[in-house]
């Protein structure tokens, strides 16, 4: 980690979201090896009743099932777990030109005070009174901002898309109970969407469903992604050059004002060139070209037990009598529980691997960034769509974003 940030740096970084653990902080100073990056920084809960995360080593359960992964197992004593993960374990099923492992660079505690009150105005408030920033953390995550092409903030015209797509199928195992046999039927998406709004948390459900997203069919993705627009929650936000055009800093409860989706609509006038509806069809061919929905979803479906499954194995990991089967009255699903029960340890270590795996999977964010192509040469470092109804080709790249 060559790379110190102290104190006197601290004015160079502004807001630019967060998600659950982290606080995202893009770089508005004039230094060269800085310019397009994103610093991903470690929150902490406020409430003190929650225990600290213990991070100086795995447990001996944990390395049974990442001990085959050496540099994930090294990574805890240096405080790097999360980069290790996405370099060494999802990068191998997303594909490592698509996954951003980033680097590890210094920051002092003052740095962090200084950073923590500067984004306190911009960040949302039930995100404030959930977390603030860890000043006792000793180093952050560099990382590229996906938003931007090249690294070239300034004067680099162009419109970026971040999709929180979720789980793109329905579940089929076998051990799935019959009085939850709804999730056969209905995506979880869904089903959390109802529960946010019985419990007041958001205004309307979202039109959005997952399986049109990742339906391959350039129709659903079109559907999926007009859905967004009325109901964009934490699922959707456009940048544009870099700044938040449209979409909330995250929570269920955000509204799309009349104003803001008509300031998004112009600011994509103005930079792409282009209305919503072809905005729609550059985005659905771009994201059908790709082909990254298809690893998205393979990786996904290395759960094919549910967690009604894994949880038996996990029980076989710990050595201690499972406290699912204790309440099973179901003779068939109690025959099924206990052939996984019979299960030897290295098998019963990768189902559950492959469940973890999973859910960082669903829980993965879409990075696709558009430009005007402004000359017929090809460039080989980005991919290119035509759209034929405003004759013109546009240069994009996409990105998978690791959330832990």
């Amino acid at each position: 980690m060559e790379v110190a940030l102290q104190a006197c740096d601290a004015a160079d970084w502004v807001y630019k979201g967060e998600g659950a653990a982290n606080l995202i902080l893009s770089y508005t100073g004039s230094s060269p090896s800085m310019l397009g990056k994103v610093l991903r920084a470690k929150k902490v809960l406020n409430d003190k009743a929650q225990p600290a995360p213990n991070c100086v080593n795995f447990s001996s359960y944990e390395q049974l099932v990442w001990g085959d992964i050496p540099e994930l197992i090294e990574s805890v004593k240096q405080g790097s777990v999360a980069q290790a993960y996405a370099v060494h374990v999802m990068s191998q099923h997303l594909g490592h030109d698509h996954v951003d492992g980033g680097v590890r660079v210094s920051v002092s505690k003052d740095f962090l005070e200084i950073v923590g009150k500067n984004v306190l105005s911009a960040r949302p408030a039930w995100r404030v009174n959930a977390s603030a920033i860890d000043t006792k953390a000793d180093s952050a995550l560099l990382i590229s901002d996906h938003s931007l092409f090249s690294g070239k903030p300034r004067g680099s015209s162009c419109i970026a898309v971040e999709i929180k797509a979720k789980c793109g199928f329905l579940p089929s195992s076998e051990y799935i109970s019959k009085e939850n046999v709804i999730k056969k039927q209905v995506t979880r998406y869904k089903m959390h969407q109802h529960l946010k709004f019985h419990q007041g948390q958001i205004s309307k459900t979202s039109e959005y469903d997952p399986l049109d997203l990742f339906s391959g069919s350039k129709e659903r993705i079109r559907i999926a992604i007009k859905s967004f627009f009325s109901t964009p929650q934490n699922n959707f936000r456009i940048f544009v050059n870099g700044s938040l055009g449209f979409g909330g800093m995250g929570g269920g409860a955000d509204k799309v004002l009349a104003n803001e989706t008509e300031k998004c609509l112009e600011d994509l006038r103005k930079v792409s060139g282009l209305q919503l509806s072809d905005f729609i069809e550059l985005l659905s061919e771009a994201i059908s070209k790709s082909g990254v929905l298809d690893k998205l979803l393979a990786t996904q479906k290395l759960d094919d037990h549910d967690i009604e499954g894994a949880i038996h194995l996990y029980y076989n990991i710990i050595s201690q009598p499972c406290l699912v089967c204790k309440n099973i009255t179901d003779a068939e699903l109690l025959h099924k529980y206990s052939v996984l029960h019979s299960l030897p340890l290295d098998k019963s270590c990768k189902i559950v691997r492959d469940f973890l795996i999973s859910a960082t999977a669903k829980d993965c964010s879409l990075m696709m960034c558009f430009r005007p192509r402004e000359c017929e040469r090809t460039d080989p470092e980005y991919d290119s769509v035509f759209l034929q109804s405003v004759n013109r080709t546009y240069d994009y790249k996409h990105t998978l974003l690791i959330w832990m």
